[in-house]
This record gives structure tokens, C-alpha cells and sequence, in this order.
């Protein structure tokens, strides 16, 4: 139907105007600051690195611009070039109607997309983060990684592809149930494997050495009730210079990880502050919420697809068969984004809720605000964050709240 390609056009449209225009108010935000640092600024970063961070913010945004232009250039080519139709008739050709062959075309697909992103991607680690310091990799390790995330995208997702879609065949028309419940139950169990059998292949983590800073930081996890099968350190640095820490895992095979870079840049009162924070979000449930929030939208989002394949008018506005689920999943991944942009705010509002309560959870189990505000100020440094975004830009694509107000926050 006619109507569906201009929606998707106009839809398009309107998400890259509001993509452009949030990083021009990002971009002039953070240029209106730079003249004069604002005092809540200037007791985090000095001048020199003040203006860095601009820098780095300014050229972030540059090219982020750069990428959706160039991300909206491919998707109008791949949706209207002719290409899918010709890739389908040759992938389901090998097998008509198979799962196997729905499953090829969905995975292959999916990598060929990837392709012409790999330039940008060369960019923005060789050049773009490289000016600023960060880049720590080699173009060996670089080429590595992507080979490497391409096998694993083949072994693990063809699979996974192939069961949801013989699921039609083997439960009837509520697949989409059990699609669900096959997808959430092995994201499940990745939460398990990930750091045993996934991470290794791209980082070398070993157990954190004996002394002060482990004793110290098992006292912290013991004391705040969070049962740790262990603490590891990954060495981050052989690819940036960005640091984190997080948990994986759950139950008996939750783990501690560290970047190695996160224990070079803080004293070990900062290092326990962080780890409380992570703690935090364990205690104060947010992990269980995030998976049900997760699931709900997942669920919603396979009853979705499975109307559209039912829809006379939906792959066939593409090129594709009515009714042939692989194109259907394909397109709903797609053009998903062109609606869920514009919600993204509330996931992050309720993200930055959890991150407020995670910092409440440190501050009370290190019985001081200063060694998590010490940690911040230092991470905020160290990665040049940007401390002046624009509101709506903060609203929009934020997970955690600034610098500031965190430091409001917690002081207030």
C-alpha cells in the first residue's frame, strides 16, 4: 500500500530533524558554558580540562550527526533499493518456507547491514577518540573484535532464529507466546554464561589480588548483604581509556567486575563508594523491575510482529511475501526505532531514579557522601564527560543524571 512507504519516509524524516536539532542544542549548550565555567563546574574540572571536555563534546556530536544522516541514507536504500525482495528470493529459495532458511536470511541480513557501518566505526576509535586520548587499541585487535562479533552473531543467533520461527510450525498461532518465552528464557541464562564463556573471547579478567583493596571491598559486599561468587579486574585498557564497573550474573553466580583502569584512577574509600553503588542497585531491586519492564515489552513487541505477518499490508509494501514471518521480524527491527525514539525519555527518567537511589544506597552503607562524589568528579575527569548538557538532550538520551545533580543530590 502506498500510504505505508510515505509513513515510513515521513516517520524517518521526523525522528533524523529531531536527531540534528537535539545535538545542535547540545552543541550550542555546551558552547554557551565554555565561555565561563559555571561554579559547579569549576570545582570539578579545572580550565585546561574544562575546555577538553568541550572539545570532546563538541566533536562527539559532530560526528553523531555525521551518523545519523549516513544511518538514514542506508536504511531508505535498504528499504526502497529493491534489496531485501532480491536477498529473500535467495536465501528462502534454497529451502522454501524452512525456519532454516527464514533463519539464514534474518542473521545474514543483519550482518550485511553492519558492513557499511564499519567505516564510521574505524573513525570514531582511530580518530575521534584517539585525539582525545582514549584509544588504546590496534587496528589487529580492532579487525579481531569485529571478526570475532560476527562468528558469534552466526553461532548464537542463527539458532535462536531458527527456534523462534519453527515455533509456527510446532505451537500454532500463539508462537509469539512461546517466541517470548524462548527469547527472555535465554537472555536468562546469558546473564549466567556472558561472563564465563562470552567476555573472555574479548577481555582477560582475573581475580582481584589478595590485599587491602580486595579485603576491603568484600567487607563492603558482605556488609551490605550482596554475595559475590567473586571480584575480577578486566583489562579495559587494551582497548580504551574509559573505565566502569558492573555486575553479571545472579543467585550463586553473580560476579564483580572492575575495569582496570576504574583501579588506577581511585583511592580505594572511591572504589569501595562505586562498588556500593553497584550494590545499591542489587539491594533496591532494580535489576528484577528492569527485567520485568523488559519482559512486558518484549511480549508486547511479539504480539506486534505476530499481526503484522498477518497483515496483507505490511511486507508487501517492501517487496516482501505476506505472511513469511522472517521479513516480518526483519522489518519490525528495522523500523521499531522510527516509534520507540520518541519514548525513549520515560526509560531513561526511570533510569536516572535508580541511579539516584543507587548513590542514596552508597552514601548510607559508606556512611559519607564524599568518597562517591570524590569517584565521580574523578571518573567525570577522566572520560571528559560532559557536565552542562542541554536539558531536553539530557532528557532524552541520559541513563544517569549529570555530575551536578548527583552531587545536589547526594549533599542535599
Amino acid at each position: 500500500m502506498d500510504w505505508l512507504p510515505l509513513t515510513v519516509v515521513a516517520l524517518i524524516a521526523l525522528r533524523l530533524t529531531a536527531q540534528l536539532a537535539l545535538e545542535a542544542l547540545n552543541r550550542a549548550e555546551s558552547r554557551r558554558h565554555a565561555a565561563q565555567r559555571p561554579s559547579a563546574v569549576a570545582e570539578v574540572m579545572d580550565e585546561p580540562t574544562y575546555a577538553k571536555s568541550v572539545d570532546y563534546t563538541q566533536a562527539k556530536s559532530r560526528f553523531a550527526s555525521v551518523e545519523f544522516v549516513y544511518d538514514v541514507v542506508i536504511l531508505l536504500a535498504l528499504l526502497f533499493s529493491g534489496m531485501l525482495p532480491w536477498l529473500w528470493l535467495r536465501f528462502d529459495g534454497l529451502a522454501p518456507g524452512a525456519a532454516w532458511s527464514g533463519a539464514l536470511f534474518l542473521i545474514i541480513t543483519m550482518i550485511l547491514l553492519g558492513l557499511p557501518g564499519l567505516p564510521l566505526a574505524w573513525w570514531s576509535q582511530f580518530r575521534l577518540e584517539a585525539r582525545f586520548g582514549f584509544n588504546k587499541s590496534t587496528l589487529g585487535l580492532w579487525i579481531t573484535d569485529q571478526v570475532k562479533s560476527t562468528l558469534l552473531g552466526l553461532a548464537i543467533g542463527f539458532p535462536l532464529a531458527w527456534g523462534l520461527l519453527a515455533l509456527v510450525g510446532w505451537v500454532g498461532p500463539w508462537w509469539w507466546v512461546w517466541g517470548f518465552v524462548l527469547l527472555f528464557g535465554f537472555q536468562l541464562l546469558m546473564m549466567v554464561l556472558y561472563p564465563k564463556l562470552i567476555l573472555p573471547l574479548f577481555n582477560k579478567l582475573t581475580p582481584l589480588p589478595e590485599g587491602d583493596t580486595r579485603a576491603q571491598l568484600l567487607a563492603l559486599a558482605e556488609r551490605t548483604g550482596f554475595q559475590a561468587k567473586t571480584i575480577e579486574v578486566m583489562d579495559g585498557s587494551k582497548r580504551s581509556g574509559h573505565s566502569n564497573a558492573f555486575f553479571t550474573g545472579f543467585g550463586r553466580f553473580r560476579r564483580i567486575v572492575l575495569f582496570d583502569t576504574l583501579i588506577t584512577q581511585l583511592t580505594q574509600a572511591e572504589l569501595e563508594a562505586v562498588l556500593a553503588h553497584e550494590i545499591g542497585h542489587y539491594k533496591c531491586g532494580h535489576i528484577p523491575k528492569f527485567l520485568a519492564v523488559m519482559a512486558a515489552l518484549q511480549l508486547g513487541a511479539f504480539g506486534v510482529v505476530a499481526w503484522l505477518a498477518h497483515a496483507p499490508w505490511f511486507n508487501s509494501a517492501f517487496g516482501l511475501p505476506a505472511g513469511a514471518l522472517a521479513p516480518t521480524f526483519l522489518l519490525f527491527a528495522l523500523l521499531g526505532g522510527l516509534v520507540t525514539f520518541w519514548f525513549t525519555f520515560l526509560g531513561n527518567r526511570l533510569s536516572r531514579k535508580n541511579e539516584y537511589e543507587a548513590d542514596a544506597f552508597a552514601k548510607k552503607a559508606m556512611n559519607s557522601a564524599a568518597p562517591l562524589v570524590g569517584a565521580l568528579r574523578k571518573l567525570s575527569q577522566k572520560n571528559l564527560s560532559n557536565l552542562t548538557p542541554h536539558p531536553l538532550y539530557s532528557a532524552v538520551y541520559y541513563s544517569h543524571p549529570t555530575l551536578v545533580e548527583r552531587e545536589r543530590a547526594l549533599q542535599g
